[in-house]
This record gives structure tokens, sequence and C-alpha cells, in this order.
């Protein structure tokens, strides 16, 4: 008998490119290639317009892909959708619950989908429900539901028939710091039982706590791959100097870059971060050369590296939790 792939799912050189009314085309997702190890918690980030929902919707049956390959528990995905997509639970950013029925009507449709036992099913039902802080709503259309409550039904609906691979995009998003306790315990007790999850997410306290591994995307590319810590050593110093300063340019960063003790100066998200090779920089100097450059120092502050400090230097944007 042969070993069990240590990977769950496995991409290579995966393309998207649409073709725009005025006939030119997008390259959203540029021939990545990356693999999921069976189990694991898989960080894939990148700010808006990456090509990260592009990528989950090709990996995920919903979108065809231009060329490469999709390996998932050995299924090749493109050539057999139907039997990949009964391993894969998806959690989408947007609502696509059937707003014809109510709460507990939503799960026991998706078990059935899925073949369930009906009452495997109904018992399942009634611990999603309660757990997700549902059940005096079970009876309740979704289509009354606020965004987090119709966000937690999503997630339970997702988690219905024991996924092989969990796709979560952004699913935190909308919900209150207790759900998502809430939400991450019931997703580690999945993990624990041998469901690998698929992670996008703007809190980047997330993939900090929970992923083995970190994908960071932009412009359709993948541009690192590692555990947190490796990713936070492709950056020049673990101490970061930012000033906010009335103006910015380029000849600011290339002056800043030979003060004593700055190892790189970039411009990143409209602040000047200085990459310094001590822990106690010379912060009279810093002010000293603002002044002699005219500038109007706004704000300044000493941090130790972050999993977001990554994402700025290799993409230029932060990534910042979105509005709730």
């Amino acid at each position: 008998m042969a070993a069990e792939n240590e990977n769950i799912l496995e991409v290579r050189n995966l393309k998207k490119t649409f073709k725009m009314k005025s006939g030119h085309t997008v390259e959203a997702v540029k021939g990545i290639s990356f693999n999921v190890k069976r189990g694991e918690i898989f960080g894939f980030l990148g700010p808006n317009g990456a090509g990260k929902s592009t990528t989950i919707s090709m990996l995920t049956t919903q979108l065809a892909a231009n060329g490469g390959e999709i390996l998932l528990d050995g299924i090749d995905v493109r050539k057999n959708p139907v039997e990949a997509r009964a391993k894969i639970g998806v959690v989408a950013q947007h609502n696509n619950m059937d707003r014809s029925l109510t709460a507990r009507e939503n799960l026991l449709f998706h078990a059935r989908y899925f073949g369930m036992d009906e009452k495997v099913a109904e018992k399942k039902a009634d611990e999603y429900l309660e757990k997700f802080g549902l059940a005096e709503w079970q009876d309740d259309y979704v289509s009354s539901f606020s965004g987090g409550m119709a966000q937690r039904l999503k997630i339970a609906r997702a988690m219905m028939h024991t996924p092989s691979i969990l796709f979560l995009d952004e699913p935190t998003t909308g919900l209150d710091p207790n759900y998502r306790e809430i939400l991450w315990e019931q997703m580690l007790e999945l993990n624990r039982q041998g469901t690998t999850i698929f992670l996008t997410t703007h809190y980047m306290e997330e993939p900090e706590r929970f992923c083995r591994n970190i994908a960071i995307v932009n412009h359709g590319e993948l541009k690192a791959l590692g555990t947190s810590e490796q990713l936070k050593a492709l950056i020049p110093s673990k101490n970061i100097l930012t000033l906010k300063l009335d103006s910015l340019d380029a000849d600011d960063a290339r002056a800043a870059a030979v003060l004593k003790g700055v190892q790189q100066a970039k411009i990143q998200n409209g602040t000047l971060q200085l990459y310094m090779d001590s822990r106690q920089p010379d912060f009279d100097a810093v002010i000293r050369w603002t002044e002699d450059r005219h500038k109007i120092l706004k704000n300044i502050s000493l941090s130790s590296s972050t999993l977001d400090d990554v994402f700025l230097y290799l993409t230029g944007s932060a990534m910042n939790a979105p509005e709730k």
C-alpha cells in the first residue's frame, strides 16, 4: 500500500487571465506554485487585488484556471472537480446562504448535498447552532440575520460535512472578538481531528498565532513562503524606526539610507521606514536629519519587526483589518 502523500494540496504554475470588455487581458494569477501539508493551518496573505480570491476560487472548483495543475488529496481538481468538491469546505467572503431557508434548514440542506446520514446531520446542526450562538434563531430565515450572524452560520455550514480541507476566506470579518475566539476554538478542534485549514485574513495576529506556513502574494505572484520566523528573517532588521513626515520623496529614502545605524530605508505606505542595526538608535541624530531637510516630523516610533512589517516590506501595503 502506497504511503499517504504528506501534501494534501499541490499547486503547480497556476494561472488565470481575464479578458476585459475593452479587449485587453489582465493576468490575475501569474503561475504560482506551493504545497499545503496535510493537517496544517496554512496562511495565504496579500493586499486587496493581489489574486487571493481568484486563486481560492480556482482551488475550490468555482473558477476554471487557464493553466497549471491543482492536486487535492491526489485528485486532479481541473479534471475531476466533482470528486474534489466532496473533500472541500468553503467559507466565502460574500454571503452565499439560501435566504429562503431558515438557519437550521441551511445546515441540513448542506448535509444532504454531501450525503450525510440524517440523524448525524441533525445532531451536528444542533451542536453548531449552539456553539455559534444561533440556537435561539435556528427557525428564523437568514434574510433577517445581521452580517455577523450570517458569517457564523456560513462557518457552521462549511464544517457540517467535516471536509478534508477547509478554505476560510477572511472568516472573522464582521465578528466581535468573543465570536472570533469561539470560531478559532472550533477551527482548532477541527484541525486536531485532521482537517487542513487554508486561511486568508486581514487580522495579522491570526496567521501569527495559528499558521505553520504562510504564503504572501502580490500582483498575482508568490512573493514569499515560510514560517512566521522565516518570513521575518527576510527584512533587513528586527528593529524598525518609522517616521511620519509632512512630505516624502525618493530622495528622502536615499538620504536616510546613509545615516549612521541605518541598514536600509524605504518609503512604505506613506511613512519612511528605517531598518536599524541597533535596538537603541540615535533619535536626536534622526530628528536633526529631518530638520536639515526642512521636514516636519509628525510622528516617530521604534518597534520590533512583526508579520505586518514583513507584509509591508514585501508588498508596499499595510495589512490593516477591515472595518467591521
